[in-house]
């Protein structure tokens, strides 16, 4: 091959690279576990937990305990078969170091190791230890206690009989990679959530979660013998309730489908479905296909979605004495719903490894069967339920027409057109989205300081007068007549609810700018409010910030030093000494200049930004319920609860 130099470089056959075995793992992260901040990190345990969960959907598994080790690693163990530890006959080396060190090996393409299963791709374990420092794998079956280690992927032995045992099940110990991870601590929290969850969708399954880690010794046992009706009871804790207990359906169908060689063979579906009606006016649905996190649902969610919309469609009409025929939206029938949809399937198809959307036409029909059998049942049974469920419909079918009025107000091709924009916006002169940022700013004071002090070529401002609606308590239709949101709406141009579209956002940043006190910091969650309810894709994809305003202004003779926090001011101190130390205290942002506001919290090449990113959304709604709904016992017990976290209160 002739020899190719573009600007200097050469490039030839020697560049031509083939990574073998786990090398593309370490080589590329990203493409196998999605990142190597603490979210990827964590989706080790759940890549080692989901091998447990497959165990246990095959019927073999009863318990799984995760243990967070006094090192740091992590232990995951569970009584289920065992990993194979014979020969493989064509690789010449145990099945156990096959699934550790290849790609793409496991149980799970249709040997007849697992009918239903959420690792498809074979790469779970192999990628966990490609990713740590050390793992170790114990295996207990036949009788006896395998052992095997390996270091950065590599076995340093073969897997060999340590013992004897007569339990049966899988130990993997590892600790991850300080090579490959921004940091190798594991949050309890984190991984509490994640396996409560998967408690909930195994009923019957025990998930244990141990912290030996000096000074964070704890505990927590998992068992829900109710399933996602637990769930969805736990969900709706603390809300008004429309049923006396949530709708359960648990089915399973069989049925005809096709293998990869295309010849019909016997399949079958398992559908368990909850869901109750709460007083609130947002639709809180969680879906899940083999255990898997269907964040962008799929068409088990469309077959949910239809059934509910077409039989109280049906029974209004019977019911409601008027000439005219009731229509009722799937948004209006969906109201302050909290549901919780699971189906385990064969030959899932997800799109994409992420495996966020379910895409099993068949899967469609069958849950809206489902539903229609058991909730056509309870309705009949449950008239009066049934007439409060179809008064909230419709008095959701109102709003929401008051709603597309005002959504109507708030539209327009481009933000240019409207030279009178409330809000008094500011807009940068670039027109690419990916180069802008848009500051939310918390009075005219600031927004002026900010307008004179911004870069004009990307950086927008937006003013605030006051604080906006607390959309948490109200209606749409009553949150889109506030001014700020509509200027807020109108200038994002990405679209709310169900019609937020991100590729349209005309800001790559969303930047919170408000003062460092009480009322600054109220504003900010009303704002976080706003996006969670009506932009929750902006949070989703990280557009949004939390700019940080510095606290003090420092000086010593003619050195100025802008400081962040109270630590910081006493480092200060012990480091340079307190004498001739002069401390300004910045209580708003209008106290700052331009040029001060600018450098300090603007620029971006010395600002601090904070961006807010949502760990768990089952959480996230429920706090958002907690601190911003309409109970404020609610508030109360959780100011009480957690009134020892705060050393400093700013009032």
């Amino acid at each position: 091959m002739a020899e190719n130099v573009n600007n200097g470089l050469r490039y030839d056959e020697n560049d031509i690279q083939v990574l073998e075995g786990l090398e593309p793992v370490r080589k590329r992260p990203g493409m196998y576990i999605g990142s190597t901040d603490e979210r990827g990190l964590h989706h080790l345990v759940a890549e080692i937990v989901d091998n447990s969960i497959d165990e246990a959907l095959a019927g073999y598994c009863t318990e799984i305990s995760v243990i967070i080790n006094e090192d740091g690693s992590v232990s995951v163990l569970d009584n289920g078969r065992g990993i194979p530890t014979g020969i493989h006959q064509k690789e010449g080396i145990s099945a156990a170091e096959l699934v550790l060190t290849k790609l793409h090996a496991g149980g799970k393409f249709g040997g007849g190791g697992y009918r239903i299963s959420g690792g498809l791709h074979g790469v779970g374990l192999s990628c966990v230890n490609a990713l740590s420092s050390t793992l170790l794998l114990d295996i207990y079956q036949k009788g006896k206690h395998f052992h095997q280690e390996y270091h950065r992927g590599t076995p340093t032995g073969r897997l060999e009989v340590v013992g004897d045992s007569d339990k049966t099940g899988t130990m993997v110990t590892f600790m991850p990679d300080y090579q490959i991870f921004d940091s190798i601590e594991f949050s309890y929290e984190i991984l509490k959530s994640r396996l409560r969850e998967i408690a909930f969708l195994n009923k019957g399954l025990i998930i244990n979660l141990k912290d030996l880690r000096p000074n964070k010794e704890q505990s927590d046992r998992f068992l829900f013998m109710g399933g996602i009706a637990e769930f969805v009871q736990d969900l709706t804790k603390n809300k008004n309730c429309v049923f006396d207990e949530p709708v359960y359906i648990d089915k399973s169908y069989e049925y005809k489908r096709r293998n990869e060689n295309g010849v019909e063979v016997d399949a079958k579906c398992e559908i368990e479905i909850s869901f109750q009606y709460t007083d609130t006016y947002t639709e809180n649905i969680h879906t899940y296909a083999n255990n898997i996190n269907t964040e962008e649902g799929g068409k088990h969610l469309d077959g949910f979605k239809a059934a509910i919309a077409k039989i109280i469609n049906d029974y209004a009409n019977a019911d409601v004495k008027q000439k005219d025929v009731v229509k009722l939206s799937g948004e209006d029938t969906r109201e302050g719903i909290v549901a919780v949809i699971s189906v385990k399937v064969e030959e899932p198809q997800f799109e994409g490894q992420t495996k966020t959307k379910l895409g099993n036409d068949e899967i469609r029909a069958y849950v809206s069967k489902a539903v229609s059998e058991v909730f056509g049942e309870y309705l009949e049974e449950h008239p009066k339920q049934r007439v409060e469920l179809i008064n909230k419909c419709l008095l959701s079918q109102k709003a929401r027409e008051a709603a597309r009025n005002a959504r109507e107000q708030t539209r327009r091709k481009s933000v240019l057109e409207n030279t009178t924009l409330p809000g008094k916006l500011a807009d940068c002169s670039s027109k690419d989205a990916k180069d802008c940022e848009i500051f939310i700013v918390e009075g005219d004071s600031a927004g002026g300081s900010a307008k004179q002090g911004r870069d004009r070529r990307f950086q927008a401002i937006v003013p605030l007068r006051g604080k906006i609606l607390n959309v948490e308590k109200v209606r749409d239709a009553k949150a889109l007549e506030n001014e700020e949101i509509k200027s807020m709406i109108t200038a994002f141009g990405c679209g709310i609810k169900e019609n937020c579209d991100i590729s349209k956002l005309r800001y790559d940043k969303i930047i919170i700018m408000t003062d460092a006190d009480v009322d600054g910091s109220h504003i900010r969650i009303l704002l976080l409010t706003f996006f969670f309810r009506f932009m929750k894709p902006l949070i989703e994809n990280g557009h949004v910030y939390i700019a940080q305003p510095p606290l003090y202004k420092v000086t010593r003779g003619k050195q100025i030093k802008y400081i962040y926090s109270d630590e910081d001011l006493v480092r200060d101190g012990e480091l340079n000494g307190t004498k001739n130390r002069d401390i300004q205290r910045y209580k708003g942002l209008g106290e700052m200049n331009a040029d001060q506001l600018y450098d300090t919290t603007m620029a971006p090449e010395s600002r601090t930004l904070l961006q807010v990113r949502m760990k768990d959304s089952v959480e996230a709604n429920e706090i958002f319920d907690t601190l911003m709904g309409e109970r404020p016992e609610l508030r109360r017990l959780f100011i009480e609860n957690n009134a020892t976290l705060v050393k400093k209160l700013d009032v």
